[in-house]
Formats: structure tokens, sequence, C-alpha cells
């Protein structure tokens, strides 16, 4: 896409539009991903987790790829590792929305709990490959590999543990179950259900080439900061599916769908990087970053263990009716921002 000579609020206004474009198929596959958990049986939390989660993120991926096939290893390993911080503070934000119960005490759901732990140990595998030597595999550093297998596994462990739970949250007067709704009369059978959701897909991809497009003129025309541009800008804008469905579903009940949505959807924003590590020709990706690109994957980090505290420990209310996780997730996102915008 030429973007040269087109002015900034051109710019700007394709941006803009490409967003609002995600945000608006986020907002319908909420309601299919619902329906679609319920006729399967697989249970709001893994279909938020694994279904949601990467649909969501479809457009953040091929925003780091786009930037890695064009050299670009910071903004590809930023817009994932900033879209991961992002999409944790606006499940707060959900939890700051909804007044009944503290977010993560009511969402009581295994699953989400094990792929917490998940998600961090995926985030930590990027810091062993900076930390380790400069080695490629078919040009592909061997932690690539590993964020794969480990995702993979884990997806399988994650459907394993719902259905043959060894730990099982108490249940309270505040505590929402993921119980089937009555079926809906309408004449979408599954295939059709699949069919709409696959082509939304499709359009937030597109959306996401558009963005990845913008930001790289951005980035080179404005001799902007690589790691801002992806962790504040493209990784926002293509977040505001997870913020819509997050809001979206805890609106219609569908806690552990808001829940496993957004640390389903961090989880596979993980695989940006193997994807991006795959477009950047150039050798190791992790060994074309410098140190200050890990400044928002160890956020994202810090958010996670305080969310994955948050699930565990299940405060009821707190000051303001959130957890004390949800104030603390908010407090580190905004720190970071402040710290990024003095750097």
């Amino acid at each position: 896409m030429p973007l040269d000579n087109l002015s900034l609020p051109f710019l700007l206004a394709i941006f803009l539009a490409a967003s609002l474009i995600i945000l608006a198929c986020g907002v319908r596959m909420t309601g299919l991903a619902d329906r679609i958990a319920d006729r399967t049986g697989l249970g709001e939390a893994l279909v938020g987790g694994v279904l949601l989660g990467a649909a969501t993120s479809l457009s953040g991926t091929v925003v780091s790829l786009t930037a890695a096939l064009d050299d670009r290893a910071s903004l590809a390993f930023s817009n994932s590792v900033g879209g991961i911080a992002a999409q944790t503070a606006f499940l707060a934000l959900a939890d700051v929305l909804y007044r009944r119960a503290n977010l993560e005490h009511a969402a009581a759901e295994l699953a989400n709990v094990f792929q917490g732990a998940l998600l961090m140990l995926m985030l930590v595998i990027p810091v062993l490959a900076y930390a380790g030597p400069d080695v490629t595999l078919l040009g592909i550093h061997p932690a690539s590999y590993v964020l794969v297998i480990v995702y993979t596994v884990g997806v399988v462990a994650s459907r394993r543990v719902r259905e043959q739970p060894m730990w099982r949250p108490v249940g309270t007067s505040e505590t929402k179950n993921d119980e089937p709704e009555e079926a809906e009369q309408d004449s979408d059978g599954n295939l059709s259900l699949f069919a709409i959701f696959g082509a939304l897909m499709l359009v937030m991809a597109v959306c996401g080439w558009a963005i990845a497009q913008v930001a790289s003129e951005l980035t080179d025309r404005y001799a902007l900061s690589a790691s801002l541009v992806g962790a504040l800008m493209t990784a926002v804008a293509t977040s505001l599916p997870e913020l819509v469905t997050t809001l979206a579903a805890v609106r219609r009940g569908a806690l552990q769908l808001a829940v496993g949505g957004i640390i389903g959807g961090n989880t596979f924003d993980t695989l940006f990087l193997t994807l991006s590590d795959i477009g950047y020709r150039d050798g190791s990706l992790y060994h074309a970053l410098t140190r200050g690109d890990f400044f928002w994957l160890a956020t994202g980090l810090v958010m996670t263990a305080t969310l994955l505290l948050g699930l565990i420990v299940r405060q009821r209310t707190g000051p303001g009716g959130i957890g004390f996780e949800s104030a603390g997730i908010l407090a580190v996102y905004g720190g970071a921002i402040a710290v990024q915008a003095l750097a």
C-alpha cells in the first residue's frame, strides 16, 4: 500500500476506520462465541480462551507478521507483548463496570487459572531466548518452536482441567456458573455459525494489515519509537475487540467467557512471536531486539501474575467494588505508560 504521499489526517483516518471495523467485528463475535460454547458443550472458558481469543487476536497477528516481513523486529515484538498488557487492563476495566461483585471472584473457573499460569510460562520463553545463544533452526530460533508446542499442550490440558478438575472453586452467592442458555429460536446451524465467525476473522485480518502499513509509515516519517508505536498504538487498536467482547460478555452474564477470552487471547498473542520470527529473515527475532523492547513484556508478566493471584484469592469485593488485582493491574499499566512517555 503506497502511503508515502498521504497526509497525516488521511493516514489517521485509515487507522481509525480499520480500528472501528475491527471493533464492530469483535462485537458480533461475542454473541457467536457464546452460542458456539453452548451448542458444542465446550464451555465458555475454553471457547473464550481458544476460539474467541484467537479470533480477536487475528488482526494483531497480521500486524506483527507484516512488521517482521518488513524487518521491523521491535514493532513486531512490541505489538504482541503490548497487546497482552492492554488486554489485561481491559479486564480490570470490566471489573470496574461489573458492580455485583469482584469479577475474578464471580467468574470462578479452574480453566482460567490454568491458562493464566500457562501465559506466564510462555512469556518467560522469549526472555530465555534473548538471554541465550543466537542460534536458529531453519532460520527460526528454537524458542519459537517451543512456544507452539507449549501452547498446543496447554490447550489440550486446559480442556482436561475443565472436564476432569482436580480442584474446584468454592461456590458463593456471587459466583456465576457456566450453564448453557436455552436454545435460541433461529435457523442457524453450527456450520453457519462457524462460517460467519470465519468471515469476520478474514475482515479483521485485512484491517490488521492496513493498521500495520499505517504504523510503519508513521514510524518512519516522524522517527517514532517502534516500541512505543507497537505497544501503545497498534497493540491498543488491534486489542479493541477484546475490550468490546469482554464488556459485552459481562453484560450477557457470560463471565467465564469474558475472563477466558482475555487470558486465552493473551496466550494466543505470544504466538505472534513465532510468526514474527518466521517472517523476520535476518536471523533470530529475539536477538534483533534491544533491552528496552522487553519493557512491555515485563509489564504484561507483572499484570498477568497480579490477575492470577486475584483468581486464586477470589476477593469478594474491595474498595470501589473491585478486587485488589484489578486495582493493581490498572496501577501497573498506568505506571508503565507514564514511564514510557517520560523515557
